[in-house]
């Protein structure tokens, strides 16, 4: 979500020229790869590992996926509206090297509610609350219209936090200590290096209006906590099926 250059808030829905949510709705790489791999069954290319991989995008099949199971194990989980995200299957479709840090600009529930809404557009994977709460909406595999670029949305996982860009307070200890704690378990499940260019801010995204998580958001106190969480021991491990 976050502040936009001009008034109002909330995620970015569409792609950096505007239009439907994350450009969604167009055949993307996936739906070519499968194509790709139905035509080949007929002449024995494809292998059968391949085959193995990608039999659940054929038409009529749906990868198994167990409600309520989450990605952090800290996490509670919070389904977002279908509207406000696309399936995949992160990382083997789209790999995932990005972080990106936003701010709701509003209170944890009413981002939830956001998020929840399909005529939002818009949601992030996580949401981190100024007491420290991890709510999950989104599975990581899948895609969450969060940064407002296709590309960024499909190599990026999103955490929303709690709070205005304009106030400095919102951004609490238990707040960073918590989002320290998700980054640190989502860098080492993608092995995403640690630094500014991976873990970076909606503002920093090519094409948004946002700007978001604002100019008192403290990058190396951030950081030094994502570092630090992550040789502390298990941050979180994956819970999805």
């Amino acid at each position: 979500m976050g502040a936009k250059q001009g008034s109002g808030s909330g995620s970015t829905p569409g792609g950096p020229g505007g239009g439907s949510a994350d450009g969604d709705r167009r055949i993307g790489r996936r739906a070519l790869i499968v194509g790709g791999a139905a035509a080949a069954v007929g002449t024995g290319v494809l292998a059968r590992d391949e085959l193995s991989r990608l039999w659940w995008r054929m038409p009529g099949v749906e990868r198994h996926r167990e409600d309520g199971v989450v990605d952090y194990e800290g996490a509670r989980w919070v389904a977002a509206s279908d509207a406000n995200w696309r399936r995949a299957d992160r990382p083997d479709d789209f790999g995932i090297d990005m972080v990106v840090v936003h701010v709701t600009q509003g209170s944890f529930d009413s981002a939830v509610r956001a998020f929840q809404d399909p005529g939002h557009k818009a949601s992030a994977h996580y949401i981190v609350g100024q007491d420290g709460r991890v709510t999950q909406m989104i599975r990581e595999l899948d895609v969450a219209y969060h940064a407002g670029n296709r590309d960024y949305n499909e190599r990026s996982v999103g955490i929303e936090h709690e709070g205005f860009v304009d106030r400095p307070q919102d951004f609490t200890d238990a707040m960073y200590a918590a989002s320290a704690r998700l980054t640190a378990g989502i860098c080492a499940r993608y092995g995403i290096p640690v630094d500014r260019k991976h873990v970076l801010g909606h503002v920093e995204v090519p094409g948004t209006d946002h700007t978001d998580p604002g100019p008192h958001w403290d990058w190396d106190r951030y950081l030094e906590l994502v570092r630090r969480a992550a040789t502390s021991g298990p941050a979180g491990g994956r819970g999805a099926a």
